[in-house]
């Protein structure tokens, strides 16, 4: 038996004054609404996000460097809408692999980080 339950929230990193980027992605072009950090963790820069069952939190962290392979891996309802959406935002998309039961792909945050986008099927 495994006592893990779920995921609370993911975490990406990002460097120091990011915030608005981050805000004009997760915010503007994914969907999801800003949250507000609780005072005593504010105090350290980052922003969060949330939506249906998804919670991103994005902190700053020193000597930034984007994850290129581990990521997130966010299911979307539609891959062809929001891969448009994102185009014309200027965020490229990279079909993947086949994956038996999904269509799915990756995209870069603002800041480089891997964003898998899958979509049941």
């Amino acid at each position: 038996m495994s006592a893990v339950t779920g995921i609370d929230h993911v975490q990406l990193a990002m460097p120091h004054g990011g915030e608005p980027h981050a805000r004009r992605f997760w915010v503007d072009l994914m969907g999801l609404s800003e949250v507000a950090k609780p005072s005593h963790l504010a105090v350290n820069g980052g922003c969060w996000f949330e939506g249906e069952g998804i919670a991103i939190h994005c902190g700053v962290e020193d000597g930034f460097l984007p994850a290129r392979r581990a990521h997130p891996a966010l299911l979307v309802t539609d891959l062809t809408a929001l891969v448009a959406t994102l185009g014309k935002a200027g965020i490229r998309f990279k079909p993947g692999k086949k994956l038996e039961g999904y269509v799915r792909g990756d995209i870069a945050d603002p800041f480089g980080n891997r964003i898998e986008l899958m979509q049941k099927v």
